[in-house]
């Protein structure tokens, strides 16, 4: 169970911080998704940007011994990419950042069921 926690939880950490990262410098390639999802280019630094990089570095926290924070982080990170495709489809923008998002929530997910379960099986000494 470690391994699956330990490879899951590196993966989203790479794609939330790089995306977060690629937010804050306005990437460009993101940018046309952004304008048909009617989100204001300003936000790309704070909150968007902002926001994912710190879920990363959560999540990183979580990862060298801190359960409790990258389980907060994945939490965070799930309600965001949520309210990212809930803005998507408001706006009818079923482009590929749509479905970029979508595998960022399921990545997010499964993040915070293996953090879980991994905090599940050390207080339960299982280990």
């Amino acid at each position: 169970m470690f391994t699956a926690y330990f490879v899951v939880t590196l993966v989203a950490i790479a794609a939330n911080g790089f995306s977060g990262i690629a937010a804050m410098l306005h990437f460009k390639p993101i940018l046309p998704g952004m304008a048909r999802a009617g989100v204001p280019e300003s936000w790309l630094t704070f909150p968007i940007g902002t926001l994912k990089t710190a879920g990363a570095i959560g999540l990183l926290l979580g990862l060298v011994g801190v359960p409790w924070i990258g389980a907060a982080a994945a939490i965070g990170l799930i309600g965001f990419f949520v309210c990212a495709l809930y803005t998507h489809m408001r706006a009818g923008d079923y482009s590929p950042q749509f479905g970029l998002a979508i595998g960022f929530l399921l990545l997010n997910v499964a993040a915070l069921v293996l953090v879980l379960g991994e905090a599940s099986v050390s207080v339960h000494g299982l280990r």
